[in-house]
């Protein structure tokens, strides 16, 4: 109990939970001013009324449900729900309610309300991670928002003047025994990393006269010994006069929502199958070790590992079988090699070893040889005896390159031509295996050459709408007719395009001679359909994208309507404020949008909404075998009903027989492209068919 109502009172006031008092009837009877910020209500506006009159429809059913059970076994109500408020603006809030009696009958509730907006904003975030975290992520989330909060007050000399029940729990105090005790005694913070004593807040709230939060890392300590992990907030207690009289601190158990942060760390640079580290990893740890070789005068070995005829295991024995396979290729790996050797997993049936800080590069070679032989004994799967073996690029640095991605990109090549000789040996990389190099370097001096005299060539593949069979658009694809090579598809140049920093000039003479040629045809009377663009990563994120649609719009004079852009998921999940920004942009210029090869790259659904977007292409890797493979069929009806659901076109790519087009048509997608309809045509061959089209 607090030494006086004032006391309390003060309390309540300063404290960061709102405070809703209702009589027996339930009328709101007080509320404090944290609550008054919450609500957006005053004291005035909230006397009389119901607390339940602030739940958002959505949640109102479930809220009053929790109420009435609680009600009925005089159990405390903990809940979260959304607040709305008057002005329509909605916060999320941490609901707790205790009944008021005097040991024989109720007097009303109090309620204490906490805003709890950027938590639930971050949890919506991290449901958008993993979905192998998902089923855990939602356990621990019942677990964070049963949590109750502890209350725990001071007077100026930090000394304990209130601690509630949960405070009680928390700190193995109760609140008669910690009245009068240092605050220090009661609440016995350290740093968990230091395991020094953490800053007490209550200290900075008196001396700063400010509401302040508690340093990161703070482990709360029990007076049994117990430690757990706490976040909490402590704000200056004031009496009438405005003169600080104590301090109140709100803190609650996050070891749950801490202990999930770090394995979401470790997950984002380990392999989930064989708890390998990740390329993400490997490449940060490869590069620490460059930079410590320098200092020791040392080398560092890289191995490329790749499984000789894994996909042949996987395809005949099944992905349960191949995933084990890997499991223990990896377990192998680490048995044989040094601790101080870094496994890494790659992707698919490829590994990497960094050896750091070796003495010559005859033992990158050694490890080698000493693994294959560890191969040389089967691996027991689920009955099966399988052989698998290993084919081995290594380079070594600083020989084989001067830094990380060089190195990585090296230990590669080798690996390759381990393959091609035979395999299940291993291969030192040589200098002449960088003939890709020198031909990555012909075709960059080649590409800005083709830019200035203008060898680049558009090609158009029809979209058709699937109900009415019309051709209602077309995507742009860029061709390079090099006068040594003959014409070249995107494949074969734009990845080098995009590596040397051309792909932004390509792209605007892309987009320029696009809206130029629709143009053309719509001044000789032809009828010109929209045209949708590829948009690069490079292009989306350089400052002038959005000043260069404009300009190449408004020189050229064609309608914005005529133009949609596609982006990848990825591209947009990059920046997503950012993103958004430029779409909304883009839209109300009257640019139509699209995501590109929707379903292959990571993107979150919660963020797809907030896309001003109105196309997603399924991308043809999906659509390939639809007809035979139940997952792929799956994946496009979730994403055809999908788009039906947000009012979007969807189009499928790829379409090339009469079963694919029979199955998008009999699960409604909207239109299609492929060769089924027609191959990319010269600009010469489109204008025919749209001079021939009826529409």
């Amino acid at each position: 109990m607090l030494t006086s109502e004032l006391s309390f009172r003060a309390v309540i006031d300063a404290s960061p939970l709102g405070i809703f008092v209702s009589d027996a009837e339930g009328g709101c009877i007080y509320t404090n001013a944290a609550y008054q910020r919450i609500s957006g209500l005053c004291f005035t506006q909230a006397l009389g009324t119901r607390w339940s009159i602030a739940i958002h429809p959505e949640d109102r059913q479930r809220v009053i449900t929790d109420w009435h059970s609680a009600a009925h076994s005089e159990a405390p109500l903990r809940t979260e729900f959304r607040f709305q408020r008057k002005d329509g603006s909605v916060v999320w809030t941490r609901v707790n309610s205790a009944v008021i009696n005097d040991g024989t009958s109720r007097h009303g509730h109090v309620l204490t309300v906490e805003d709890i907006s950027e938590r639930k904003a971050t949890e919506f975030e991290l449901l958008a991670a993993e979905e192998e975290l998902f089923e855990e992520k939602e356990r621990a989330q019942v677990t964070l928002n049963s949590i109750g909060d502890a209350v725990l007050a001071t007077d100026l000399l930090g000394n304990v003047t209130y601690l509630n029940l949960a405070g009680e729990v928390m700190t193995g105090w109760s609140g008669e025994e910690a009245l009068g005790q240092p605050l220090t005694t009661v609440f016995n913070i350290i740093d968990g990393s230091t395991r020094q004593p953490a800053d007490n807040p209550a200290r900075r709230a008196l001396y700063e006269d400010q509401t302040v939060g508690l340093a990161a890392n703070c482990v709360l300590i029990r007076r049994d010994g117990f430690e757990s992990a706490i976040e909490d907030s402590a704000a200056p207690i004031h009496k009438r006069d405005g003169q600080v009289a104590g301090a109140v601190i709100v803190f609650h158990d996050v070891s749950q929502s801490r202990a999930m942060a770090a394995k979401m760390t470790h997950l984002a640079q380990h392999d989930f199958l064989t708890g390998l580290s990740n390329r993400a990893l490997l490449t940060e740890r490869l590069s620490q070790t460059i930079g410590l070789s320098n200092r020791h005068s040392k080398q560092v070995g890289l191995l490329f590992i790749d499984l000789d005829n894994f996909k042949h295991i996987n395809d005949a024995l099944g992905h349960t079988v191949g995933d084990q396979l890997l499991k223990s290729v990896a377990a192998r790996l680490v048995a044989y090699v040094r601790s101080t050797d870094v496994v890494c997993r790659q992707g698919g049936d490829e590994f990497v070893i960094l050896l750091p800080e070796i003495e010559k590069n005859q033992d990158a070679g050694l490890v080698a040889e000493s693994l294959q032989v560890a191969f040389d004994t089967p691996h027991l799967i689920d009955g099966h005896e399988l052989y698998v073996t290993l084919s081995i690029g290594i380079s070594v640095y600083p020989d084989d390159g001067c830094d990380a991605e060089s190195v990585m990109q090296n230990a590669d090549t080798a690996m390759f031509h381990a393959k091609k000789n035979g395999r299940n040996n291993y291969q030192y990389f040589q200098a002449e295996m960088n003939i890709q190099a020198v031909h990555r370097r012909a075709i960059e001096s080649s590409l800005r050459r083709a830019l200035t005299e203008n060898e680049f060539l558009l090609h158009f593949q029809p979209q058709i709408n699937l109900a009415s069979g019309a051709m209602v658009g077309a995507e742009v694809l860029i061709r390079w007719q090099d006068p040594e090579l003959g014409l070249l598809y995107p494949d074969q140049f734009v990845p080098i395009a995009e590596e040397c920093g051309l792909i932004v000039p390509i792209g605007n003479w892309v987009l320029r001679e696009a809206c130029q040629q629709v143009q053309e045809w719509l001044n000789a009377g032809l009828c010109a359909v929209p045209v949708a663009v590829n948009i690069s990563a490079a292009e989306f994120r350089n400052k002038g994208f959005l000043a260069g649609i404009t300009r190449i719009l408004q020189e050229t004079g064609l309608d914005p309507g005529y133009l949609e852009l596609e982006l990848t998921e990825s591209i947009l999940m990059q920046d997503v404020s950012t993103a958004v920004s430029l779409l909304e942009a883009l839209k109300e210029m009257g640019v139509r949008l699209a995501i590109d090869d929707f379903g292959t790259g990571y993107s979150s659904l919660s963020y797809l909404k907030r896309f001003p977007i109105s196309t997603l292409k399924i991308d043809q890797s999906f659509v390939h075998d639809i007809v035979t493979d139940m997952d792929d069929a799956t994946i496009v009806m979730a994403v055809i009903g999908m788009g039906r659901n947000l009012k979007l076109r969807v189009i499928a790519e790829g379409v090339e027989t009469d079963e694919q087009l029979a199955f998008l048509r009999s699960h409604q997608c909207d239109e299609a492209q492929g060769f089924h309809f027609s191959q990319a045509l010269s600009v010469t061959e489109f204008s025919r068919l749209i001079q021939t089209d009826k529409r």
